[in-house]
């Protein structure tokens, strides 16, 4: 007798360990897709940063940035871009002039917008003073985000890393 209260009392217990993972694993998909609409609703708002984490310059090894502060900014109908640059210059950047890096804010003049089953292809080209730049976002539906800038006047760059709210001002 003893012996099947027992053995009851060790199922029931393993059942309940059982039920607790498979509340665990819903926990995790319900975080999940928060955060699936967390970034949809970003991406949507055209109102947030990148911020690279590495760099992949064209033709050399990647460039860690997590110490670089870094960031490119979507903020509605315009783009900020503070972005540390490692590549090769072509004519209409001066040795030793410029700024070093792909710094420039501008108005977006053409942007489009793509959805497939796993990202967001978010298309934009921005024209200041010295230079057009064409960009290329890709986001993932988990936060993850990939960067390709290509400009006239330098070799073509691409940084992974995230996109992230943008601060309350």
């Amino acid at each position: 007798m003893k012996t099947s209260i027992l053995s009851f009392i060790l199922s029931l217990s393993m059942f309940i360990g059982f039920a607790q993972e498979k509340t665990k694993q819903q926990l995790k998909e319900e975080q999940k897709l928060e955060k699936q609409k967390e970034i949809a609703a970003l991406v949507d708002s055209k109102e947030f940063k990148f911020v690279g984490r590495t760099a992949y310059p064209q033709g050399g090894r990647s460039i860690d940035l997590t110490t670089n502060s870094n960031f490119l900014k979507f903020e509605k109908d315009s783009v900020d871009s503070e972005m540390p640059y490692f590549g090769r210059a072509y004519g209409g950047v001066a040795y030793g002039g410029g700024n070093g890096g792909m710094h420039f804010k501008g108005k977006i003049e053409n942007y489009s917008l793509t959805k497939d089953k796993k990202k967001y292809t978010i298309k934009a080209k921005i024209t200041d003073k010295t230079d057009s730049y064409e960009l290329q976002l890709t986001v993932f539906f988990e936060g993850n985000a990939s960067l390709a800038i290509n400009t006239f006047n330098r070799s073509q760059i691409s940084y992974s890393g995230r996109i992230e709210k943008l601060k309350e001002k």
